[in-house]
């Protein structure tokens, strides 16, 4: 039952507590089962990147399938498709021993939310806002940036062409990228 409520929830918070009560199990067992499903490799977790922000929700991961392929919103399945290749990113990087990569999300209780930043060594390195068609920057993503001083970042967008041209080479205001564009150049 966990597996099936938790398949239709790619790319949302989840809260445990909505989980026990809806199986009708234990937070514990909850979070046991999920860790299991992580280790499994069904999904995983990315949680809250808090340090420094003010008022920021600590709590709460989000939580992404593997398999972003079954995904029927196109907002879930753009972010978990990014979500996918960053964390294949920052795992890489990490293995390669360029630093230590951690992938995280912002959002705070105003509901200021950017979908993904990426830190190297405890530092903010880039934001990441993922959009299926969305050209228009992010209000979230331009305040993160600025509240946070990172360097880069970007919303990458699905349905556009590729563009040849090298994204972490111009710090400075958030830039609209190509998917196809963002993840060549990843890992």
């Amino acid at each position: 039952m966990l597996v099936n409520i938790l398949s239709s929830q790619s790319a949302r918070q989840i809260t445990y507590s909505t989980l026990s009560s809806q199986i009708q199990i234990t937070i514990d067992t909850v979070r046991r089962w999920i860790h299991t499903l992580c280790n499994l490799h069904l999904g995983f977790l990315v949680r809250p990147w808090y340090k420094n922000v003010s008022r920021s929700l600590r709590k709460e991961p989000k939580w992404f399938l593997r398999d972003w392929s079954l995904i029927e919103d196109p907002g879930a399945r753009a972010e978990t498709f990014i979500a996918c290749h960053l964390l294949k990113a920052v795992e890489g990087w990490t293995d390669l021993g360029l630093g230590e990569f951690h992938l995280g999300y912002l959002r705070d209780k105003e509901q200021k939310e950017v979908d993904f930043i990426v830190t190297q060594d405890g530092k903010p390195w880039f934001l990441v806002e993922a959009k299926s068609a969305d050209t228009k920057i992010s209000p979230a993503l331009r305040y993160y940036q600025n509240q946070l001083k990172v360097p880069l970042a970007f919303q990458v967008v699905l349905d556009t062409d590729y563009v040849d041209a090298s994204c972490f080479q111009s710090p400075g205001s958030p830039l609209i990228v190509p998917a196809r564009t963002f993840l060549s150049q990843l890992l």
